[in-house]
């Protein structure tokens, strides 16, 4: 709450013998424009269910107006039915927090556009590229161009490209399974080039890896990687571990770190830049009812 010079309400979580949930909100919210901060991620299914119990809490407690501030929107690669009989459990996801009483929701770098369509409540989609341009250009690399580790992400690795001012290239792949990737070609030239690979979230990390080792092979000077999201599982950081083409791996605060990652000898440089200023920001003008857009210039 520092940036916005108040204080975090009090609240107490606490879980029954059989593992359920309870919420009590001590702060009086009566009247109150209410903003519930948490990430779904970790343990998404907790987060989630605390997440909504403490909105319908709030409704409860006859809270003028509830936002959810979801740095992280959990669930959000489960967007479209790309299979037979298989979920579009973001667009779930959407239903519970209107059903359990928000009023709005603010967000970041969702994984898909549309899923801002599954609400039928505002939403504000914020983006990290205003902080993670910053630091990329307080850098001063000598050629830096950027590439998008899969052909899913050229819209955005675009837009980086055009805020940096460099050049784009993108590396074609093709998944194997859940978790193994292969990398097998690069399109465009990377020869000579201070790499900078976008993308908004990371997990197992085998997209990434693959991509830094091709593009080392294709004459990239240094591979550097900035990454919004990083939900990463135990394989995820065994891969960081063993990847010696990565110079350096710039993450955003949305989720707290693994204590393992941050203990750990990585063969790269780990930067975590806050994206606090930039929420609390957003807060304050939601609350304020200004406008955010101008949160999303370069």
């Amino acid at each position: 709450m520092t940036f916005l010079e108040g204080r975090l309400g009090d609240i107490s979580i606490r879980r029954f013998p059989d593992g359920e949930t309870h919420v009590k909100i001590v702060d009086n919210v009566r009247g109150m424009d209410v903003f519930i901060v948490q990430p779904i991620c970790r343990q998404p299914n907790e987060a989630l269910m605390e997440l909504l119990i403490m909105i319908d809490a709030a409704r409860r407690g006859s809270a003028s107006r509830i936002t959810a501030v979801l740095p992280y929107y959990g669930y959000a690669r489960q967007d479209r039915k790309d299979q037979p009989r298989v979920p579009i459990t973001a667009k779930l996801v959407a239903n519970l927090l209107v059903a359990a009483g928000a009023n709005r929701v603010l967000t970041m770098d969702l994984h898909s556009q549309q899923i801002q369509g599954f609400f039928d409540i505002p939403v504000d989609h914020l983006h990290a590229a205003p902080v993670m341009v910053k630091h990329l250009r307080e850098m001063e690399l000598k050629k830096p161009l950027v590439v998008s580790p899969d052909t899913g992400g050229a819209k955005v690795a675009y837009a980086y490209s055009q805020m940096l001012g460099t050049g784009l290239a993108i590396v074609a792949k093709q998944r194997l399974g859940d978790a193994d990737v292969d990398a097998f070609s690069v399109v465009g030239d990377v020869e000579g080039c201070d790499v900078i690979m976008v993308d908004d979230m990371v997990t197992t990390c085998g997209t990434l890896c693959a991509a830094a080792k091709i593009l080392k092979e294709h004459g990239a000077v240094s591979v550097r990687a900035a990454v919004t999201h990083l939900p990463l599982t135990d394989k995820g950081v065994e891969r960081l571990k063993a990847d010696t083409c990565m110079t350096e791996l710039v993450v955003t605060d949305t989720i707290p770190l693994r204590d393992d990652l941050t203990a750990a000898g990585l063969p790269m440089k780990l930067t975590v830049l806050s994206v606090a200023g930039l929420l609390g920001e957003a807060m304050r003008r939601i609350h304020n009812d200004q406008s955010v857009s101008s949160l999303f210039r370069y």
